[in-house]
């Protein structure tokens, strides 16, 4: 089969099409005939040989989500059969014309949704789902502040929030992108390039603040939470180390987490696959969610799309399609 292969850790030049077999499901897996699949800055990361620990990265083929057609059934699987339209969740492997998956963590495609559209689901709507509204505890009439709010996960923050009875406020690089993040339901964004989000903020501040930078965004984002506010990090793009105030932490009884999806176990991800489909799959069939898709590159065109993510030019979410 095709497949695209990190030959190194570097560079975007690193990822090159290779002749890979065909992999064989095992009795909890399906096997997934691969139409599209969604590029995410962790993708990023694991080709640079910086995510996941002190992983070796080298022969492995990346991609964390997918949409397809189940192409065979393990023999303890029970929901799926071949033909089954999917999306899915992987720790990698994504970027092949076939690919196995724990059963558990394949959701249907949603009614209406094209495979490219469903493709650009799942990294982001489970990691939203467990850091915003698990980890942080985001309820209807709180604000959530969403950072990088064009990207992949904003986009999907901003609407999921929105659909369920928040207020969202997000910042994003240039007034096209901010114009994107209110049409998606942010009521305000702020252009982090004009603007400092901080003092633009101030009076509104917020309950739940979703942060993939890091660094000096840390003591404004603790600054513009309101009291038993929640900081929750995805990413620390500007640096992991930051100074702050303990003891306001204190006096505000403010909490501070994170979290990365992809080192999870398999249970965890199967038992937030069943929350996402019961919370967030409704929000689909009703319309209350869009997909946002920037660009589609074919699957041997996978270094130019990781590019294009590296640039952070894109509003949305980044497919390769692989047929």
């Amino acid at each position: 089969m095709n497949a695209i292969v990190i030959t190194q850790p570097g560079g975007p030049e690193v990822l090159q099409p290779q002749q890979k077999p065909r992999p064989e499901p095992a009795p909890h897996e399906v096997l997934i005939r691969v139409q599209a699949a969604g590029i995410n800055r962790p993708d990023v990361l694991l080709r640079q040989g910086k995510y996941g620990g002190a992983e070796d990265v080298t022969g492995l083929v990346p991609g964390l989500e997918l949409a397809g057609t189940v192409e065979a059934c393990g023999t303890a699987v029970t929901r799926w059969q071949p033909g089954d339209a999917v999306c899915a969740l992987l720790t990698a492997g994504a970027y092949a014309d076939y690919a196995v998956v724990d059963a558990r963590h394949c959701l249907p495609v949603p009614e209406g949704w094209t495979m490219t559209e469903a493709a650009s689901l799942p990294e982001t709507v489970f990691t939203v789902w467990h850091n915003v509204f698990q980890r942080g505890q985001l309820q209807p009439g709180e604000t959530l502040l969403v950072h990088g709010g064009s990207s992949g996960i904003g986009i999907t923050a901003i609407q999921l929030a929105a659909a369920l009875g928040s207020q969202v406020v997000a910042t994003a690089g240039s007034a096209e992108k901010c114009r994107a993040c209110e049409e998606l339901g942010a009521t305000r964004c702020i252009n982090y390039k004009e603007q400092d989000f901080e003092a633009a903020l101030r009076d509104t501040g917020a309950d739940v603040i979703l942060d993939m930078i890091g660094g000096d965004y840390t003591p404004k984002n603790l600054n513009l939470l309101r009291d038993d506010g929640r900081l929750v990090f995805i990413n620390a793009m500007r640096g992991a180390k930051a100074e702050f105030n303990a003891l306001e932490i204190m006096r505000r009884r403010l909490s501070i987490t994170g979290s990365t999806l992809r080192p999870r176990s398999a249970e965890f991800k199967a038992a937030l696959a069943a929350e996402v489909e019961q919370h967030v799959w409704p929000l689909l069939a009703a319309g209350k969610f869009r997909p946002v898709i920037y660009r589609t590159f074919p699957l041997a065109e996978a270094a130019a799309a990781h590019q294009l993510m590296e640039s952070s030019e894109h509003i949305g979410k980044i497919v390769l399609m692989c047929y």
